[in-house]
């Protein structure tokens, strides 16, 4: 991806303990060396193996509060915010900048809205946010009561080392697929999914997150298209790395490799075909009419 020498996004709030860490090849090697300690992966398949949402993590209901501008690290030492000096951080700016241009020039054009742009914090292990405790555990997420994006970078070796989905598009691919969220925040798709929950059964419910994750995954697609049409940010081979990603991350594909086998019904995130599927329609077409996953039958 071509993004070293391009405007970062003024959205992207560093409370990492430090800044350091190097760069990272067009495979993704040596984007940071530190990992999860426990792997944060890992506790995200035994809770999808359960059936649940990742963001039960967090530590509660979101309460609408305000996330705090100084955080506290593991060793209960504070550390100030700012903007990303280092490679990854850089990179994960130059991304969100990326979709602030097209969802901005969407909205505008398509749906006649403005576009709040979220924030990007970047956290190393645990960090405040509206929606309780954020852990690096739970992976990249989007809190709905703050309207902010959440990422421990480190997230992105595990990707690499222990799913073999790395690169640096595949790291873009994650921060495209939590904006997605965002969208669906500003168009109220997520609001439905959470106003079923009690209301209908946990297979239906799971049924209805999956759908919402594979239309982020479709509005991901859809900033790939526009960003390489406006940009022309994507290099040869980028496209397969994204698809490698979201291969890496299907509910079949992680429960397979956890338990031996899977079980559909408790699928909360769309099969590693479903996610490539939607990511795919949204990036050859990049028509947002054309990702209303909660009105198709054929996911």
């Amino acid at each position: 991806m071509r993004w070293k020498g391009r405007q970062g996004s003024g959205n992207v709030e560093d409370r990492r303990g430090s800044s350091g860490g190097g760069g990272f090849g067009r495979m993704g090697g040596g984007m940071g060396k530190a990992g999860l300690g426990i792997g944060g992966v890992i506790i995200v398949i035994i809770v999808m193996l359960l059936g649940g949402d990742p963001s039960a993590i967090l530590g509660g209901a979101s309460t609408g509060g305000s996330v705090p501008v100084r955080t506290e690290n593991r060793a209960n030492t504070t550390s100030e915010t700012g903007q990303p000096t280092d490679d990854m951080g850089m990179f994960t700016s130059v991304v969100l900048k990326d979709t602030e241009d097209v969802w901005n020039k969407i909205f505008r054009e398509e749906l006649n809205a403005d576009y709040p742009e979220p924030k990007l914090v970047l956290f190393s292990g645990v960090t405040s946010t509206a929606c309780g405790q954020g852990q690096s555990a739970t992976g990249p997420f989007y809190c709905p009561a703050d309207q902010d994006i959440y990422i421990d970078l480190t997230f992105f070796d595990e990707l690499q080392n222990r799913f073999g989905a790395g690169g640096d598009f595949a790291a873009a691919y994650v921060i495209a697929h939590e904006v997605g969220h965002h969208i669906q925040k500003q168009l109220r798709a997520s609001d439905y999914v959470n106003s079923q929950r009690g209301r209908v059964s946990k297979v239906k419910q799971n049924e209805l997150s999956v759908r919402l994750e594979l239309q982020a995954d479709f509005y991901a697609g859809v900033w790939a298209h526009y960003a390489d049409k406006w940009k022309g940010v994507l290099e040869e081979g980028d496209i397969e790395e994204a698809l490698n990603a979201a291969n890496a991350i299907g509910d079949d594909r992680l429960q397979k490799q956890a338990q031996g086998y899977t079980v559909p019904e408790s699928f909360t995130h769309g099969t590693s075909a479903q996610r490539k599927k939607w990511f795919l329609k949204g990036y050859q077409t990049g028509d947002i009419r054309q990702g209303d996953t909660f009105k198709t039958n054929d996911l």
